[in-house]
């Protein structure tokens, strides 16, 4: 129970720890409000958005976003690793594209993605998926190349057709470099979101913070980068429990 909830302990002590700073900072350090609000004063103006109404419908728009992208890009990632990791020739192929297209800067080319595909969802999912995509891809590649040969072995003795292989060998054995790209591609796809919402929209928390950069409403900004970094460690939290569920068979083998 202790290894599941550990997780969710650290994250609360950093949040809390990083909490105290910010009320030293802005109470006895004596920072103008201007620059740095106080933590009171950011709650209260999420509270009054919550309690009139207005903040849920950003929140749920991002939260929507993020796990669309997440859940396209990881299944796509999955899929292309598989399909390199079983066609070596085509991996040797892509290998260099593969390469170029994950060193191309994908927060400039986020306005290009505006123009090309619009200001609606397809653009915002677009970069999201360009940003989970590339980790999932080499987290999943990297499990299944480190699959035991003697598995495979084993799935011919018993005869397991292709699909069989896939799910009760091949994805098992590959899960935990799978789940190191999810955590990363989970971390883009909230940054993505984000970006997406800040640079065109009407809706979720970038655009809070666009709205509030230009109004000057200091705390309302404030309370959406609070927002987003707790959405954040939500998602850390909720892929370490299921890793945790998940690959409970590694850790009685560790024992």
């Amino acid at each position: 129970m202790w290894r599941r909830a550990r997780p969710v302990a650290e994250y609360g002590a950093a949040l809390a720890l990083l909490v105290v700073a910010w009320w030293y900072a802005s109470g006895p350090m004596g920072m103008p409000r201007y620059l740095l609000p106080s933590p009171q004063a950011t709650v209260a103006a999420l509270w009054a958005m919550a309690v009139d109404g207005t903040l849920w419908p950003h929140l749920w728009f991002t939260l929507r976003n993020i796990l669309l992208g997440l859940g396209i890009g990881a299944l796509a990632g999955i899929a292309g690793a598989y399909l390199l990791y079983r066609l070596p020739r085509l991996s040797t192929v892509l290998d260099g594209p593969l390469v170029v297209l994950q060193t191309a800067p994908k927060i400039a080319l986020a306005p290009l993605f505006v123009v090309w595909f619009g200001l609606g969802l397809a653009a915002k999912l677009v970069l999201i998926f360009s940003l989970v995509f590339f980790p999932v891809l080499v987290g999943a590649l990297a499990g299944f190349r480190g699959i035991d040969s003697r598995l495979h072995d084993l799935s011919r003795l018993l005869r397991l057709t292709p699909l069989q292989r896939f799910f009760q060998i091949d994805m098992r054995a590959a899960m935990p470099g799978i789940f190191v790209g999810l955590k990363i591609g989970a971390v883009q796809a909230l940054v993505g979101a984000v970006l997406a919402e800040w640079i065109s929209g009407s809706n979720g928390l970038g655009y809070l913070m666009t709205f509030a950069a230009a109004t000057y409403k200091t705390p309302l900004l404030f309370g959406a980068v609070l927002l987003t970094s707790i959405f954040g460690i939500a998602l850390h939290a909720a892929l370490s429990a299921i890793e945790s569920n998940v690959l409970a068979w590694k850790a009685q083998d560790g024992r």
